[in-house]
């Protein structure tokens, strides 16, 4: 069991809980520009899962490596994000204004971005997102079906995230952090185990 460091007040959870809101707050700021949000939280989860390797969990370590990633990709990924969810929003606003068979087109619009989020998040928490987002994505979607329990954390995580935020403003901007955890340890847990020779 993990004992207190010299100096340490809380324990190494509490500082593991402490670095994931301020790897929030730094990926909420990251995301402001919306075109960022999916390098953003792919880079938070990096950090996350270096916390398994023994590396700093740190909003300067994250920042470090974010400043890395103004690739094309990542802003491409940003853009084909951004477009899918206004392309949802619309959707939904006109099967609102009552057009024949809106109920049904409004599941079935419902059902598909539910879908394309949960590929997407379950993309971020990959590490091939890092460098290579059309393998995260295939990656995301096989996972995505073949995994339906992680699929129904990461639901959850996010249905959690938007329930924080809806009943407390200022926590939607520490929600990134937590989510990211959830999105990291849901791919880890599927990772093989790699036991000490």
């Amino acid at each position: 069991m993990p004992t207190r460091e010299a100096g340490e007040v809380f324990g190494p959870r509490m500082t593991l809980f402490a670095d994931v809101l301020s790897i929030g707050l730094a990926t909420a700021v990251a995301c402001l520009p919306l075109v960022t949000v999916p390098a953003a939280l792919s880079t938070a989860c990096a950090v996350l899962r270096g916390a398994g390797r023994d590396q700093p969990v740190t909003a300067g370590r994250y920042v470090a490596l974010l400043r890395r990633r103004s690739r094309a990709g990542d802003l491409a990924a940003g853009g084909i994000a951004l477009a899918g969810l206004l392309l949802l929003a619309a959707d939904l606003a006109l099967a609102r204004a009552g057009l024949p068979g809106a109920p049904l087109f409004a599941v079935a619009a419902a059902v598909i971005g539910g879908c394309a989020v949960l590929v997407a998040l379950r993309a971020c928490g990959r590490p091939e997102s890092l460098t290579d987002w059309r393998a995260a994505v295939r990656g995301a979607g096989r996972d995505a079906v073949a995994d339906v329990g992680g699929s129904a954390l990461v639901l959850l995580a996010v249905a959690t995230a938007a329930l924080c935020a809806w009943m407390l403003l200022p926590l939607a901007f520490l929600a990134p952090g937590p989510l990211a955890l959830a999105l990291t340890a849901v791919d880890v847990r599927r990772s093989p185990v790699v036991l000490p020779q």
